[in-house]
């Protein structure tokens, strides 16, 4: 599991040059080896038989570390049981943000790898560069069933029921407590806040203070617009208009609504009342309070799991609940983050394309999904995974993870839970940021976020006039 969650709000600076290059034809390429049906076409099975030799496919990842590991154990597996046939080749890309810029240049260079993972918030514009085979296309072509694929994970990879992408790597949100921060507090670690009212409120009786320096903070979380969409999901509403993206392409962000502006006003009046420390927008520096035990509750991922428990070894109990509400009459739900996987079609031939389609298939199976899920403390995408006995022995190892497993089960899959698939995603993700920081630093809320939500209108606005020409 990656010790520093990657930032996902860098603004891709060749999105529109990439995108113009696509409306005028010119984002594919013509070199295909070997025979070619269309190139966003399924080719039949046999594509492979009729395939000369080894078939060779290129997967672009950005996991790095333990997770990076992973991969190519996985990738190891793969190549072992298709010797002779399909041969992969891993290549690590850099972080999220390099990965997808790195590809965007693969674009406008006629190159693109096999497979490529990206990160949720590029979804939109991966749909839109119509560089990729869907692949609920190729799951149709073989009667191949994706049912064991979880529906809340499948459904932020969709539209209109079809999925487009593989989901591979899944995080979910949750809150995590130092138990024993709580005991003394005379707070019951068994019934943690479920909204921001009580974590305010809890975060008063869990904040301490000694000779006038605050000693133990009630709780922290970075300014991290994950967060606001969550808290956004979970009230049930859209981030985005025109049903989260998915009905029409988004022509504008809703977070200076009512629900946005009460993320901003919170997170002003925690740092205002002493309640939390504002360490900003780095990850690294909210993580670090919690690890430290200077904090007793703290907004965070899946992915953060293992590294909490390891860092709190001989010093505190970590405790997981459910990602807070927005307000107590809530009753949506989360929205899953990660990355999942993308079948290429141009400049690729049919056995490439085919040979592609067996490599996600592998990834996403059972077997598969609970080795990947044990090695990185990912959530695995295939329900079927939890069954196997690898996984239920991990599972019982870190029993705080089950709060990720419950909280997915229960949440009904929605347009609001699915998420928000914006072509200028990540840059609307930092615009959030800027206007709950600017709110943290005592500009009025509604205005805050008002002006995050203007400034990122022209880039929408000039994408969306890009992708329809």
């Amino acid at each position: 599991m990656r010790s520093v969650r990657q930032r996902r709000t860098a603004v891709c600076a060749s999105l529109l040059a990439v995108l113009a290059l696509v409306a005028a034809g010119c984002g594919g390429s013509s070199n295909d080896s070997g025979s070619s049906s269309g190139s966003q076409d399924v080719p039949g099975a046999d594509a492979l038989d009729k395939a000369t030799g080894v078939t060779k496919i290129t997967f672009w990842h950005g996991m790095k570390g333990a997770n990076g590991a992973a991969v190519d154990k996985l990738v190891k597996a793969f190549n072992a049981a298709h010797t002779g046939k399909i041969e992969v080749t891993a290549v690590y890309q850099g972080d999220y943000d390099e990965t997808i810029t790195k590809y965007k240049t693969s674009v406008q260079q006629g190159n693109t790898p096999s497979v490529v993972q990206i990160y949720d918030i590029g979804s939109r514009f991966m749909i839109d560069s119509k560089q990729t085979v869907p692949v609920q296309k190729f799951a149709d072509k073989d009667s191949y069933s994706l049912d064991a694929i979880e529906p809340n994970i499948a459904n932020y990879y969709s539209i209109d029921g079809a999925l487009n992408s593989m989901p591979f790597n899944t995080s979910m949100p949750l809150l995590y407590i130092n138990k024993e921060a709580f005991v003394k507090a005379g707070l019951d670690p068994s019934k943690p806040p479920t909204n921001l009212d009580e974590i305010m409120a809890d975060a008063k009786k869990l904040t301490v203070k000694q000779g006038g320096k605050t000693v133990q903070y009630g709780f922290n979380a970075a300014i991290y617009g994950w967060f606001l969409e969550q808290l956004v999901a979970q009230s049930g509403t859209a981030y985005c208009d025109n049903d989260n993206g998915r009905k029409d392409l988004a022509t504008k962000v809703n977070f200076d609504d009512e629900q946005g502006v009460k993320v901003a006003t919170w997170y002003q009046q925690m740092v205002k009342q002493g309640l939390m420390p504002n360490t900003g927008k780095k990850t690294d520096d909210a993580q670090a309070v919690f690890k430290s035990g200077t904090s007793a509750m703290h907004l965070e991922s899946t992915g953060s799991l293992r590294g909490y428990l390891d860092a709190a070894k001989g010093k505190f109990t970590v405790l997981t609940a459910p990602f807070p509400h927005l307000t107590a009459s809530d009753s949506g739900g989360p929205i899953i983050g990660g990355a999942s996987l993308w079948i290429d079609g141009p400049g690729h031939s049919d056995a490439e394309k085919r040979a592609s389609w067996e490599f996600v298939k592998f990834a996403s199976s059972p077997e598969q999904q609970a080795a990947w899920h044990t090695g990185t403390g990912y959530f695995p995408i295939n329900s079927k995974a939890l069954d196997q006995p690898d996984d239920k022995a991990w599972v019982a190892q870190y029993p705080q993870f089950t709060t990720a497993i419950t909280q997915l089960h229960n949440t009904k899959p929605t347009n609001a839970s699915s998420g928000c698939i914006l072509g200028v995603m990540p840059q609307a993700r930092k615009a959030a940021e800027d206007g709950i920081e600017k709110a943290v630093l005592g500009t009025d809320p509604t205005q805050a976020m008002k002006a995050a939500a203007d400034s990122i209108k022209p880039q929408i606005d000039q994408y969306n006039k890009t992708v329809k020409k």
